[in-house]
């Protein structure tokens, strides 16, 4: 019963990436600029460093990298995001996001080492003559094992989802 929840829940959410991918999008315009900056979204329990770059006005590509070197709870994690626009207002723009990363810490000092795959839907807002800077809020489902396989909804307020300073 519960693999049926899950394959059921998963042919929605490709239903939705599918539905949203048909749409154009008319991005802010942020085009070859990157954006550095943080994050919290991976699931080792401390923050990254992470980058973004538009791509086009509709798909954008970023990365995150932390690590700790701490006896007692260390590691790192590595992932990979990828954006597609879907909607945009003047200092606004809402999106779809993958995200697909490595993970690995200590738990009780013992190593666990995983995956995270989330797949979501966001928003980078910018405040009226501060376009440099956005901040993102991002809602979905995430699929992570370390210690054990989890599904879990996501809910990322913009100190979690990232902040970044586009150069």
């Amino acid at each position: 019963m519960q693999k049926m929840k899950m394959l059921m829940m998963s042919k929605v959410m490709l239903a939705v990436c599918l539905v949203s991918f048909a749409f154009g999008a008319q991005a802010l315009e942020k085009t070859n600029r990157l954006g550095v900056g943080m994050t919290n979204q991976l699931k080792n329990e401390f923050p990254a460093l992470s980058f973004k770059i538009q791509k086009s006005k509709s798909f954008a590509l970023g990365g995150m990298a932390g690590i700790s070197s701490s006896n007692t709870d260390g590691g790192h994690g590595v992932g990979l995001k990828f954006y597609r626009n879907i909607f945009d207002e003047p200092q606004l723009n809402f999106y779809l996001s993958g995200m697909g990363a490595l993970l690995s810490n200590k738990i009780s000092g013992k190593r666990y080492s995983g995956f995270q795959f989330d797949l979501g839907f966001g928003s980078e807002f910018h405040f009226t003559g501060l376009n440099s800077l956005g901040f993102s809020f991002e809602f979905g489902l995430s699929a992570n094992k370390k210690k054990d396989f989890v599904f879990e909804t996501l809910g990322n307020h913009f100190i979690v989802a990232g902040i970044h300073f586009y150069l």
